[in-house]
């Protein structure tokens, strides 16, 4: 089983790589797959990848959930 947690596009690099924060740490991850990601985007990466585009609404529930699970909810 596997688990995303949406990563917010903060910076695109050459060479089809971006840097995005997820639950605040920053990761280095593929774009290759995607035809077009924007800063401020959210995508769900796997093994390094990018491989889906997830709109602002989906992500922001996916990450509520993300934090209740954090502080010990039950989400």
């Amino acid at each position: 089983m596997c688990l995303a947690v949406p990563i917010k596009v903060v910076e695109l690099l050459e060479g089809q790589m971006a840097i995005g924060e997820q639950l605040g740490v920053q990761v280095e991850f593929s774009t290759a797959l995607l035809e077009e990601v924007k800063i401020g985007a959210y995508v769900i990466v796997h093994t390094g990848i990018a491989i889906e585009t997830l709109d602002e609404a989906d992500a922001r529930e996916t990450l509520a959930i993300w934090n209740e699970l954090n502080a010990g909810g039950d989400a």
